[in-house]
């Protein structure tokens, strides 16, 4: 998100609309490539992802400035923010309870008996 923020600050003269709509497909592809067992992750750092991305955008003078603008950005690009996170959070749920599909094993391949038999 901060190389999508800096090219959109360079290419669209800083648009948080074109921000967010980059967001959205990056908040689905992080729900897609995180492994099984960091699930839960997914919808905690599509949000920081989302801040980090917003600091090459915000203008301001001095450190107060930025902050302000930063905050700024963030209440009025809510909508964004909200449905990022609603995407992976939907994609995040789906592929926690859906059942994992046992790979097919390769023909001369014994498959290894369960644990404990």
């Amino acid at each position: 998100m901060l190389a999508l923020g800096a090219l959109d600050r360079l290419l669209f003269g800083s648009s948080l609309t074109v921000l967010g709509v980059l967001f959205l497909p990056v908040s689905a592809l992080t729900a897609l490539w995180v492994r099984r067992g960091d699930l839960m992750t997914g919808p905690v750092v599509v949000p920081i992802a989302f801040v980090v991305g917003l600091l090459p955008i915000a203008g301001g003078e001095g450190l107060g400035g930025r902050l302000m603008a930063l905050f700024t950005a963030l209440a009025t690009q809510a909508g964004w923010l909200y449905g990022g996170t609603l995407i992976t959070g939907v994609i995040v749920t789906v592929r926690r309870f859906r059942p994992a599909v046992p790979r097919p094993t390769p023909p001369g391949v014994r498959p290894h008996p369960p644990a404990g038999s």
